[in-house]
C-alpha cells in the first residue's frame, strides 16, 4: 500500500462573504503526480496556500507525511501539530509558517516568476539552502563554518547539471529564455531538499516546445529527486500526459477526481470546464 503525504480534510477558505474553498478533500500518495484543475477563480492557488502555510484556513486541516500540521477548528481543541511546536492543548488556528512548511518537506513555485532579478543562476539556487543550513546567523554572517558552505556549493552544481542549468550558472536570472527560468525558479524549489514539490501553473506562458519540454522535465525530476508532485495547470495536454490522477474544482467545490481518461469523459467536468468539440 502506498504511504500518504498529503491529505487535506474538510479544508475551506473564506475571505469575508466569499468562499474560495469550500471543504475540500483530497489525498495524495508517495511517488504520484497530481494535478488540480478548474476555471481561473475556482479556488486552485488559494488551496495551495492553505497547504503551504500562506493562509490559515477557516476550517479543517491538512496531514503531510502522516503528521498533522494545519488545522482549525475553532470550537475545538488540539494537541501538538508539527515538530518542533511544545507539547500540550491549544485553541483557535494551529499553523506552522510558510517557513516552517518548507523545513517539514514541502517547496512549491508560484504562478508569477518570482526569481532574484540582480542575482546569478548560481546565485538564485544557492539563497535556498538557507532553510537546511545548520549554522546561526553570527557563524553565517563571519562564514565560519566553510565547510557547510562548500557543501551547500557543490550540491548546487550538481543540482544545475541535473536540470540541464550548469552551462548558465553565472548569467542573471533574468538574462535566461522564459522557458529556463520557469526551470530555474523549480531548481530553486528543489534545492530546499522537498518531499512534496507543488507548481502553480508551471507552463504559463510558455510555447508548445517549452510546454513539451516541461512535461518530460517534470517527469524527469519525479524519477531522478524521488518526489511526489502535486500541480496546478490548465495546459490540458501536459495535464493528460503526465498525471497519475486529477482533482477538478469550481467554484471552491471538488466536483470530481479520478484518472486522466475518467476526467476526460466526466459530463460534469466537461460542462464545468475542458468544453466540448464543436461537431462540424
Amino acid at each position: 500500500m502506498s504511504k500518504n503525504v498529503l491529505k487535506i480534510e474538510n479544508a475551506t477558505m473564506q475571505f469575508g462573504g466569499v468562499v474560495a474553498v469550500d471543504n475540500l478533500n483530497l489525498e495524495i500518495n508517495e511517488g504520484e503526480i497530481v494535478a488540480l484543475i478548474g476555471p481561473n477563480g475556482a479556488g486552485k492557488t488559494t488551496a495551495f496556500n492553505v497547504v503551504t502555510g500562506v493562509y490559515q484556513p477557516t476550517n479543517g486541516a491538512v496531514w503531510f507525511n502522516g503528521e498533522k500540521i494545519i488545522e482549525n477548528h475553532p470550537q475545538g481543541k488540539m494537541k501538538k501539530l508539527y515538530k518542533g511546536q511544545h507539547d500540550g492543548e491549544y485553541t483557535g488556528v494551529i499553523a506552522p509558517t510558510p517557513d516552517k512548511v518548507t523545513k517539514l518537506g514541502m517547496a512549491r513555485t508560484f504562478q508569477n516568476i518570482r526569481l532574484w532579478k540582480s542575482q546569478t543562476v548560481f546565485d538564485n539556487v544557492l539563497i535556498a539552502k538557507h532553510c537546511r543550513a545548520t549554522s546561526n546567523v553570527f557563524s553565517a554572517t563571519f562564514r565560519l563554518n566553510r565547510k557547510e558552505e562548500k557543501e551547500q556549493r557543490e550540491h548546487v552544481a550538481e543540482l544545475l547539471n541535473t536540470v540541464g542549468l550548469y552551462d548558465v550558472k553565472d548569467e542573471l536570472a533574468t538574462s535566461l529564455p522564459y522557458g529556463k527560468q520557469r526551470r530555474l525558479e523549480i531548481a530553486r524549489a528543489l534545492a530546499a531538499e522537498p518531499s512534496l514539490l507543488l507548481l502553480d501553473e508551471p507552463a504559463a506562458g510558455m510555447n508548445p516546445q517549452e510546454t513539451d519540454e516541461l512535461t518530460a522535465f517534470i517527469g524527469q525530476i519525479r524519477d531522478e529527486f524521488k518526489l511526489t508532485i502535486f500541480l496546478i495547470e490548465h495546459h490540458m495536454n501536459l495535464v493528460m500526459d503526465i498525471s497519475d490522477r486529477i482533482y477538478v474544482l469550481d467554484f471552491g467545490k471538488l466536483i470530481a477526481e479520478g484518472t486522466p481518461a475518467e476526467i476526460q469523459n466526466n459530463k460534469r467536468v466537461i460542462d464545468a470546464y475542458l468544453g466540448v468539440a464543436d461537431d462540424a
